[in-house]
């Protein structure tokens, strides 16, 4: 990270307006000076001085959506129930006399109003500012998922030197990590991806940044149902329904249904408050599966295969997609960064989180490699011996986790959609219910059609996470900064950029010709 000025340099000095066109009822996006006697501007690129934006910019409902998954952290005390959001303003988040200031002029809202009658109570307060060791612990919690069960499957894929992509790739997804802060003190009201997209890359920027973090949400979701069915189909490997000599659901089918409508009811939920609470245990089961896997290993004594494979090149492009999966998790860290008491100490925490995930990934991609060498799969609890207890236990926490994350994953989603619906029925209770069913339906039709664990993650992690993670918090970076960066940092960043679109194009190949025939 040389030759960046994280924390000096680029500290948040400016604020965006956006001011109402009366004639065509659009919003133009500028920085503008709050001290005449300071030399430093908030240049933005040519092409995006002066660009247009229109007042009901969409998705108004990503901020707090995403808060979700940083508010069970919180303490009690922080938490004052539900909220009233009210499309399509939202508050600036920075310093206390930027927190009571709109970002909209109330101009705007009056018009906005005419637009978008959007009101969604059930969304958690924006999270109030949190702590250094908070943060610390938000990173965590969305950097150490489930592709922690696909790790030893990724060392089998690439072989022992895939230890070393592991630490290459935390470093890269580190420092864009890193990036991204700096593009939010860019110019003050920046607080989502979204809106660093817009700022970087007008609305079209903005556009795109969401509809992939949408689609990587979705993706997250199809692997959330695969990963319930694969576990419970292994602990009822009998479980058939035949209705008359027309139906016949074999195990897997009949277990990817029951899944369903056991997920279905926690989505139908608008109020998912007590589920952001409950969703924390998600780290605390895959905790717990990490234990089974140490315990099987060194208390129940089973068997070892070591592999002596050093590097297996022709899928290491595989590997490549299932760790940028386990590192993809970029969508969070502008909420964390805006929350915390103290952002200067940001970067220090993206460092800290990340290194703890490297330690945790590393530990259970070697361990699981030994222990079950080149016949592991793609989540390493269908390896384990069903006649162990902790194999049980495991299996059954792995069922039980999507549960309590599926809702909060596929919330976002639904509110998106909502958004773009007539102004007369965005608030409408069972149209939310058509919406998401609709979306649990077509994740069920995603997860029977590609049914692998494995390929999900690795087309996920090639093609959307190098994106998310890589690709463009570096181009929003070189065009935010432009004409501030230095030699190293362009270089840097240009090799970034091609690293992923390479690694994308590759990887992606790899996963979709590893689906078995048939």
């Amino acid at each position: 990270m040389t030759g960046m000025k994280i924390d000096e340099e680029f500290v948040p000095d400016r604020h965006i307006e956006v001011e109402t066109d009366d004639e065509e009822n659009e919003a133009e996006l500028d920085c503008n000076d709050e001290d005449d006697d300071d030399e430093s501007d908030c240049e933005l690129p040519p092409s995006s001085h002066s660009y247009k934006c229109t007042n009901d910019i969409w998705p108004q409902t990503y901020r707090q959506s995403m808060d979700m998954y940083t508010m069970p952290l919180h303490s009690a005390t922080s938490f004052r129930g539900t909220s009233e959001l009210n499309l399509p303003f939202k508050k600036s988040f920075g310093d206390e006399s930027n927190f009571r200031k709109p970002l909209i002029s109330a101009t705007s809202i009056a018009k906005a109003s005419q637009i978008s009658n959007l009101t969604i109570s059930t969304l958690p307060p924006p999270v109030e500012q949190c702590s250094f060791s908070q943060a610390v612990l938000h990173a965590i919690n969305v950097l150490c998922g489930i592709g922690i069960l696909s790790m030893p499957y990724a060392f089998k894929e690439g072989g022992w030197l895939s230890l070393v992509l592991l630490m290459v790739f935390g470093v890269i997804t580190c420092y864009t990590g890193i990036l991204l802060k700096i593009c939010l003190e860019r110019c003050h009201g920046l607080q989502t991806y979204p809106d660093i997209g817009q700022a970087a890359f007008g609305y079209f920027g903005r556009i795109c940044i969401a509809v992939v973090l949408y689609l990587d949400l979705f993706s997250s979701c199809v692997e959330y149902l695969i990963m319930m069915n694969d576990n419970l189909s292994a602990l009822f490997p009998h479980a058939h329904l035949n209705i008359g000599s027309i139906i016949h659901l074999d195990s897997y089918l009949f277990c990817a249904i029951i899944s369903t409508l056991v997920i279905l009811p926690t989505v139908w939920l608008r109020n998912l408050s007590l589920l952001s609470y409950i969703s924390v245990g998600g780290v605390i089961t895959l905790a717990a599966v990490v234990v089974c896997l140490l315990w099987l290993g060194v208390v129940d004594g089973i068997e070892y295969h070591t592999s002596r494979t050093a590097l297996n090149f022709g899928n290491l492009p595989v590997a490549v997609g299932l760790i940028g999966f386990c590192y993809g998790s970029h969508s969070v860290f502008p909420n964390i960064y805006t929350s915390m008491k103290e952002p200067s100490r940001f970067p220090s925490a993206l460092i800290i989180s990340f290194s703890v995930s490297f330690v945790t990934y590393t530990a259970v991609g070697v361990y699981g490699y030994m222990m079950f060498g080149d016949s592991v799969k793609s989540q390493f609890t269908l390896n384990m011996p069903t006649h162990y207890v902790t194999s049980k236990v495991a299996a059954w926490t792995v069922v039980v986790a999507p549960v309590t994350k599926f809702a909060l994953t596929l919330t976002p989603i639904a509110y998106g959609i909502e958004e773009l619906l007539p102004a007369a029925q965005q608030n409408s209770y069972a149209l939310s219910m058509i919406i998401r069913t609709t979306l649990m339906i077509l994740i069920l039709l995603v997860a029977l059609t590609v049914p692998y664990f494995g390929v999900v993650m690795a087309l996920t992690g090639s093609v959307l996470e190098m994106l998310v993670s890589i690709i463009f918090p570096c181009a929003c970076y070189l065009r935010l900064l432009h004409g501030r960066t230095t030699t190293l940092e362009i270089t840097l960043c240009s090799l970034m950029i091609f690293l992923g679109l390479v690694c994308a194009i590759i990887g992606t190949y790899s996963a979709l010709a590893s689906i078995p025939a048939g």
